[in-house]
């Protein structure tokens, strides 16, 4: 009798040991590297390094009605969209006259902000979804998705149009 349980104790001894190595090897395949290192990849941001401030050029004739999105450079890198925290180096003209209102680049700080997040004008907002990072745009925004009627005295008119050349530098 006790031959009988010395053998069912080894082999129970054995069964276990077995299937703890079968469970182990099991854990270790389930956490692998590449998940991990997939993982940190997603959460770095897309950048691109900056370009020199651009020359507008305004186009000849009346302004038009509706927002104009035109690429001057395809980016390579990853698309805005709405919800996204981007980055981006811009210079605004008006329509009018040509005259430059504003700028990051001579401040050497580009402007971080939430695309579709209603902290810039609606003709950014709907002008840069798409947009790929190291990319160049150029916005011309009727003044419905600018400033409107009461405009940005003393730099923009009420109801100007207004272009913007904008680099998209990251997302994230």
């Amino acid at each position: 009798m006790s031959r009988r349980l010395l053998a069912l104790s080894l082999t129970a001894a054995l069964a276990i040991a077995a299937a703890g190595c079968g469970s182990s090897n099991d854990s270790t395949a389930s956490t692998s590297t590449p998940a991990d290192t997939g993982t940190t990849q997603a959460a770095q941001p897309a950048t691109a390094k900056p370009r020199p401030k651009p020359k507008v050029k305004v186009p000849k004739g009346a302004p038009p009605k509706k927002l104009v999105v035109k690429d001057l450079i395809k980016g390579t890198g990853p698309a805005a969209k709405q919800g996204d925290p981007i980055t981006v180096n811009y210079i605004g003209v008006n329509y009018a006259d040509g005259k430059p209102f504003d700028n990051s680049y001579d401040r050497g700080q580009p402007f971080p902000f939430q695309l579709g997040g209603g902290q810039v004008i609606s003709g950014w907002d709907n002008g840069l979804v798409g947009m790929k990072v190291g990319g160049r745009r150029m916005l011309i925004i009727p003044p419905g998705q600018a400033y409107g009627p009461q405009g940005q005295p003393p730099v923009i008119k009420p109801n100007e149009t207004l272009v913007f050349v904008v680099d998209l530098l990251s997302i994230g």
